[in-house]
């Protein structure tokens, strides 16, 4: 018979595993919170992160090189950096990924620092390459730099402070004793919270220079021996004499870093070998693309990088008959081959950011370099005066050898041997204990004459040390020692180098645009052509949309500049030489699109100029006129887009680009037309005026349309003439329209269907019929006239 199944007891849950507080919801202000949450991890990035101290280093850095200090790796061979990385997390409990991503920015084979502290083997990756990533840690290998002496020169002799680590398991240096301003040295550049820091590198040499003459002189002139920054990737600095002092004293501003090239003409070809320490290879290709489709690079052939085990290069092969010194002014101007780097010398002194310059700086430098000489000295004082202790103690003993090894052997017990022989020579308990210990092959008089010999010199250098230690200048004489022997180590000559600009460059250079005669046609829809004079000889009709026309032909050069006026009181600049030369049988550019204009935004009116002469002439609704300068549209900057081109209070009834004042005729919404001169509008430099009142409306009605004024026109044109505005105008008259009036009139039988439209827009569209065809103006006239007494 089967066993019943027992049933499984259910599991038991302790009362003491619930959650706290779980579900409940604690009203506080946002303040409290952002204190008591916020502030202190903003505080742990700031101190423990991001910013560098005054040795030059972030915690990172001074955790992974002290590892590799202990580890042996100053003097011994390479070890796998994984080893390395799994070393370091002793110290640095933010994982192996960020460790080995410290190293490799301190490794040689990155190229990121001048001196850099890590000699690396493997495939580090570059700095100057985003796509040229370093390999895993169990591929690499690495060993401290020669120049790491200088980092833990004498960090055994309490020259610096240790700290337990963060499970209090071993110690761990708060600053490394660095021989050399280091902080100058190498770039540093960190983000904090609220805060940052970016620290550009100086030559070595220089830096060392200029802290022994400020140690010298404090009121040393810094740029007399620290020239420029310079970079690990060399390259030219656009030396700015105000912007470097700016640095040196505030610890802001900006330099400009240019990229170095040579010139092949055999292969008609660049090659870029140096590039700014902000971008990378990449970054420049891309932008120089970005521009080539654009049609803002029309130069450039082909680009391609080229850079190998030998170095970074950039080839860009020209296209014939281009200058390649006017491209690369060119290029430097739009891409990132020159770049500036933003200087904010934000460092650490005693656990609180500051922002200080170069001379600043260096003091504070001075300042901790020469507490870590005195710390040095006195701990060596301290050891000499201990071992002076000890020797007295024995030079006792040397006048009666055998009475101390009687004593030896005479006393019974062990622990009795100290207290005897302190009893017997004088001595203390620590000489004793130092007598007890010699072995018994060195109690001869020879040994103890020679120990005792060195009393002598131990009293010469206790007395230097004391005196060190009470005369700064004899502190600062050593760092200066230290300084020189770092220079005679380890100098190296600049990388960056100094590029003065001349007056000419300073200015902007005029772009080589090819000038050859251009026609312009802009239609009613929107949409413009650039056509050669040769391609419209050849070229059939013009291709338009539907119910579309062309409203401007313009013959000007390829170098002008175009203006197109919208109706949203705005104008948009651009170049002839931005578009494509066309033919008649596209329909071109629509220009909304292609300037990026607003939605619903329509251009009106296109203006060519190679000079802005003349005037604008702006008629609106309201009954007035404005007359504003071209040149009011010029700007020194390149910026496409002006705002409140003309008034925005009337709608705009026409608008004209003229180079000499002319006579007009207005035409109201009730038929009244008034002839006046545009002499008599005065030109106002704002662009956006109101203008001057030209025609007098009554109410209801509004300015139809305006036109420039042909004879013929009209055949009685002096009724309608003023010589002051405003005027009100008057109404034509049957004999105004010549004899020949009834010979055109059944020709309305067969006038288009758009003629049913709004009076003001039958007019407008009779109005403009007679000024782009005067010679029909009588059967104009004849429409116009009947259309007014319907």
């Amino acid at each position: 018979m089967a066993s019943k199944k027992e049933k499984t007891p259910k599991r038991q849950t302790s009362a003491s595993a619930v959650i706290e507080n779980a579900g409940i919801v604690l009203e506080q202000q946002i303040t409290e919170t952002l204190e008591k949450n916020y502030m202190p991890y903003a505080m742990s990035v700031i101190i423990s992160r991001a910013i560098p101290e005054i040795d030059g280093f972030k915690p990172s850095h001074r955790k992974l090189l002290y590892t590799m200090y202990k580890m042996g790796l100053l003097t011994g061979s390479r070890t796998k950096s994984a080893n390395i990385v799994g070393q370091t997390m002793r110290l640095n409990p933010h994982g192996d990924a960020a460790i080995y991503e410290t190293m490799v920015r301190l490794s040689r084979g990155y190229e990121a620092l001048l001196h850099p502290y890590i000699d690396s083997k493997g495939n580090f990756g570059k700095a100057y390459s985003r796509d040229m990533a370093y390999a895993a840690s169990r591929y690499t290998e690495a060993k401290l730099e020669a120049i790491c002496n200088e980092l833990f020169a004498d960090i055994d002799k309490d020259t610096v402070d240790f700290i337990d680590n963060y499970d209090n398991s071993m110690k761990e240096p708060t600053l490394l004793p660095v021989t050399y301003p280091s902080v100058l040295v190498n770039a540093n550049v960190g983000i904090a919270v609220g805060m940052a820091s970016s620290i550009c590198p100086f030559n070595l040499a220089e830096v060392c220079q200029t802290t022994i003459e400020l140690m010298k002189n404090p009121d040393h002139d810094i740029s007399s021996t620290l020239t420029a920054p310079d970079f690990p990737g060399g390259g030219y600095i656009i030396y700015d004499k105000n912007e470097l002092d700016r640095i040196y004293e505030t610890g802001r501003g900006s330099i400009k870093v240019r990229s170095r090239y040579n010139i092949d003409k055999q292969n008609n070809c660049i090659e870029i070998t140096e590039i700014p320490p902000t971008t990378t290879i990449e970054a420049i290709m891309d932008k120089v693309v970005e521009h080539i489709k654009s049609g803002k690079i029309r130069e450039i052939a082909d680009m391609r990088d080229e850079t190998d085990l030998s170095g970074l290069k950039i080839t860009i092969d020209l296209k014939r008959g281009v200058d390649p010194e006017k491209l690369m002014q060119k290029l430097f101007k739009i891409t990132p081959l020159e770049d500036a780097y933003s200087c904010n010398f934000n460092v650490l002194i005693g656990s609180s950011p500051v922002v200080m310059g170069v001379r600043q700086l260096l003091n504070e430098w001075i300042a901790f370099r020469q507490e870590c000489v005195k710390r040095r000295i006195y701990f060596d004082l301290t050891k000499k005066k201990e071992k002076l202790h000890l020797l007295k103690g024995l030079a006792k003993i040397l006048l009666d050898i055998d009475k101390a090894v009687k004593i030896v052997r005479e006393t019974e017990e062990e622990r009795e041997v100290i207290p005897n022989l302190m009893i017997g020579f004088g001595i203390d308990e620590i000489q004793a204990e130092f007598v007890a210990e010699i072995k018994l092959r060195h109690l001869n008089r020879e040994y103890i004459l020679k120990r005792t010999d060195e009393i002598s010199e131990l009293e010469k250098d206790i007395a230097e040390m004391q005196l060190i230690l009470s005369d700064v200048k004899r502190i600062r004489a050593i760092i200066q020692d230290e300084l020189k022997n770092v220079i005679k180590k380890y100098s190296a000559p600049r990388k960056s180098l100094i590029y003065y600009k001349t007056e000419d460059e300073d200015s902007e250079p005029e772009e080589d645009i090819p000038d050859y005669a251009v026609n312009l046609f802009f239609t009613r829809e929107g949409y413009f052509k650039k056509i050669t004079p040769l391609s419209l000889r050849m070229g059939g009709e013009h291709k338009l949309k539907e119910g579309d026309e062309i409203t401007q032909s313009i013959e000007v050069s390829n170098n002008c500049d175009i203006l197109f006026f919208t109706d949203k009181c705005q104008v948009y600049k651009t170049r002839a030489c931005d578009f494509d030369d066309t033919k008649a049988s596209v329909l071109g550019d629509y220009i909304p699109a292609k300037l990026g204009m607003d939605d619903g935004e329509n251009a009106i009116y296109m203006v060519a100029t190679s000079d802005y002469a003349g005037n604008m002439l702006f008629f609106f609704e309201n009954g007035k006129g404005a007359k504003v300068p071209l040149s009011s549209y010029q700007t020194k900057t390149k910026r496409k887009k002006l705002i409140s081109a003309y008034s925005d209070k009337s709608k705009l009834t026409a608008i004209y680009h003229i180079t000499e004042d002319g006579e007009y005729m207005l035409t109201s919404s009730n038929n009244r037309v008034l002839i006046t001169n545009s002499a008599l509008i005065a030109p106002k430099t704002t662009k956006d005026t109101q203008g001057v009142a030209v025609m007098t409306l009554k109410t209801n009605t509004f300015l139809a349309s305006v036109l420039p004024f042909k004879d013929g026109m009209l055949l009685n044109a002096r009724r309608f003439m003023t010589k002051n505005i405003p005027a009100a105008g008057s109404f034509p008259r049957p004999e105004d329209k010549g004899e020949q009036q009834l010979t055109f009139s059944n020709k309305l039988k067969s006038a288009p269907s758009t003629y049913s439209l709004t009076r003001p827009r039958f007019f407008g569209l009779y109005a403009k019929a007679l000024y782009d065809y005067p010679q029909n103006h009588y059967y104009c006239m004849v429409q116009i006239f009947i259309y007014s007494l319907i």
